[in-house]
């Protein structure tokens, strides 16, 4: 041990920790560290996906005589991984699934694309025949999605449905991964039986269709384990080099994954201890300098507390808290155990996952009890399955921790791949005994196909958030206008901006009103459009806009295109036909909400919704 401390290339390595933590912390204002990430970030995300895809090569370069005679990737893996993948992709629309993370993670590789910073802009016009990005500000979303999806625009040109292409190229990967990694832990059958259970789970099809980052997030949790698994193994140089790497990339996909870095760090301290010497790289030295774009971007949690969106669940004052865990845990056991095909859950995933759970838990403690002996790939998926249940911990904590809610679901996809490895590890545990492995394959496909591809052909999880069918209808309205030529006024401003058309949100025309007046003047846009969502009463059926999109009296309103998402909702795109000049003339107050509790509104749109499918001819 006295040798390990006297060793300078920990000493450098103990260094660059502090100056991470100064530089991230502490050295900089909240401003002065946004401004570095916006101007700084994509550089960051450029040096360290360099870095990254130049270890993979070196990596690549000296598997590939052992890869290439071996047969385990001969054609049937090829194969299955193809068509999983296919299946994944063909059961429902591309289309952006969650609003607002899909939107934002676009606009931020928009402008990566665009100028090389870190900023979504929420206003943009056509200027001269040129779209012009005006204004706009860091999102608190880390940059790798985006990166990576800004690459996809230098070299295809920019449109918004990259974002679907990178998830559909994205989702072989994974599926690839998971092949890779269940025939590591076990043999070939449990690379299938991977690639089987994550199939079986509709929430993957989702998000495979979507323009989010969960994929890549599970993408980098897989790889990272996958070269976690080799450096345990083989205690080279670049495989420290890419395992850090990798967790740095993780680290910068989702807020929460920062939290695999503790099992990283603690496989790189066990493999230190089990060979009683340091083995430091470079690029492992150098590592925590690479978490400087995450701790700096970090700080838009205190410059806009808004940023928590405590605001969306009205009575919650933190963000994380132990009292949340009683009640996240019962909306956990809705999502995982709902047979109805109304959640994105597969349900022979959660069965023989559930199952498979405390037969690892006593494996993992076997495991540790021998860790001596073990095999060291054994040893680092315990050590990695304690990155898991940090995760699950974090989920079950925070004030939006409900996996049935339609926009948390997503949220279960790490837990959801940890129940996949369970199945595998335990499997290849009992598979001692002739036929286990063909009996659990043969439960996983039975469940596929009766339980998990009905589920998908109805997407009733997709269709139940009116938002992102609401999103596909502002596209369609886009695609029936290809000219782009006018401007639209609206709240969510960016999803027009982000498909290249002039808009301004609703604030900005109310706090300004003569630059609109200007427009009409001078016929700078062919049309003036505004969207607009309003409530519908529940007794008499009339509309009420939302104080939100209302412009006012100043604003005269031609309704152009409708559509009703929900019972109580209504979907409105008008043409500005007029605008009054002179002082503007705010809209009225927003009214005072209902003194209603959630249940007693919930059963009001309950009542209603019963009423409404009676009452349809």
């Amino acid at each position: 041990m006295n040798a390990l401390l006297r060793d300078r290339r920990l000493w450098l390595l103990s260094l660059t920790a502090a100056l991470a933590v100064t530089l991230g912390f502490f050295t900089f204002s909240p401003d002065h560290s946004l401004r570095a990430v916006i101007y700084g970030g994509y550089w960051a995300m450029l040096l360290l996906t360099g870095l990254f895809g130049w270890m993979l090569v070196r990596i690549a370069r000296a598997s590939w005589p052992g890869f290439a005679t071996a047969r385990t990737w001969r054609r049937w893996p090829a194969l299955l991984v193809a068509g999983c993948g296919a299946l994944l992709l063909v059961q429902e629309g591309f289309g952006f699934k969650i609003l607002m993370d899909e939107v934002m993670l676009l606009g931020t590789s928009m402008s990566f694309h665009f100028d090389r910073t870190a900023l979504v802009a929420m206003r943009g016009h056509d200027i001269q025949g040129a779209f012009q990005l005006l204004g706009g500000q860091l999102d608190k979303r880390p940059l790798f999605d985006p990166f990576l999806l800004s690459v996809l625009h230098d070299f295809t040109g920019y449109r918004p449905e990259n974002a679907f292409v990178l998830n559909a190229g994205l989702t072989f990967v994974l599926l690839g991964l998971a092949y890779h990694v269940g025939r590591r832990l076990t043999n070939p059958a449990g690379g299938a039986l991977a690639v089987l259970l994550l199939t079986s789970l509709p929430l993957l099809a989702q998000n495979a269709t979507g323009g989010g980052f969960e994929l890549l997030n599970l993408v980098m949790i897989l790889g990272s384990f996958a070269l976690g698994l080799r450096y345990a193994e083989r205690r080279d140089d670049d495989s420290l080099s890419a395992l850090c790497l990798s967790a740095a990339l993780l680290a910068q996909t989702r807020y929460e994954s920062v939290l695999f870095l503790a099992p990283v760090a603690g496989l790189v301290l066990w493999t230190w201890g089990r060979d009683r010497a340091v083995r430091l790289t470079p690029v492992a030295i150098a590592s925590p300098l690479f978490l400087l774009p995450y701790a700096l971007q970090h700080r838009v949690f205190t410059v806009r507390t808004s940023a928590w969106e405590l605001a969306s669940k009205p009575g919650y004052e933190r963000p994380f808290s132990p009292s949340y865990v009683p009640e996240n845990l019962q909306h956990a056991f809705n999502f995982f155990f709902d047979p109805s095909g109304d959640q994105s859950n597969s349900l022979v995933l959660a069965v023989l996952g559930f199952l498979a759970v405390p037969f690892f838990a006593l494996w993992a403690l076997r495991v540790l009890q021998r860790a001596r002996t073990e095999p060291p790939a054994r040893l680092a998926t315990v050590i990695f399955a304690a990155g898991f249940a940090l995760h699950t911990a974090l989920m079950l904590g925070y004030f939006w921790g409900k996996f049935d809610d339609p926009v948390i679901r997503r949220l279960s996809l790490p837990l959801n791949l940890a129940l996949v490895l369970a199945v595998v590890v335990v499997t290849g545990e009992l598979a001692r005994r002739a036929g286990v492995w063909r009996a659990v394959i043969l439960a996983v496909l039975a469940g596929l196909f009766t339980h998990s591809l009905p589920s998908m052909a109805r997407h009733d999880y997709t269709l139940d958030y009116f938002a992102g069918r609401e999103t596909d209808w502002r596209r369609q309205f886009i695609a029936a206008h290809p000219e782009k030529d006018y401007l639209v006024i609206d709240k969510d401003s960016i999803i027009w901006v982000t498909h290249q058309v002039s808009s301004t949100p609703v604030q900005q025309a109310l706090e300004h009103k003569e630059n609109i007046v200007f427009t009409f003047r001078n016929r700078i846009f062919s049309a003036v459009y505004a969207f607009q969502r309003f409530t519908v009463d529940e007794r008499t059926g009339a509309l009420t806009v939302d104080h939100d999109d209302d412009l006012g009296p100043d604003y005269q309103l031609e309704p152009v295109w409708e559509r009703r998402f929900t019972p109580l909702r209504v979907s409105r795109i008008s043409r500005v036909v007029a605008v009054k000049d002179g002082p503007a003339a705010p809209p009225p107050p927003a009214p005072p909400l209902a003194d209603l509790t959630k249940d007693a509104r919930e059963k009001i749109r309950r009542d209603y919704l019963d009423t409404f499918i009676q009452k349809l001819p």
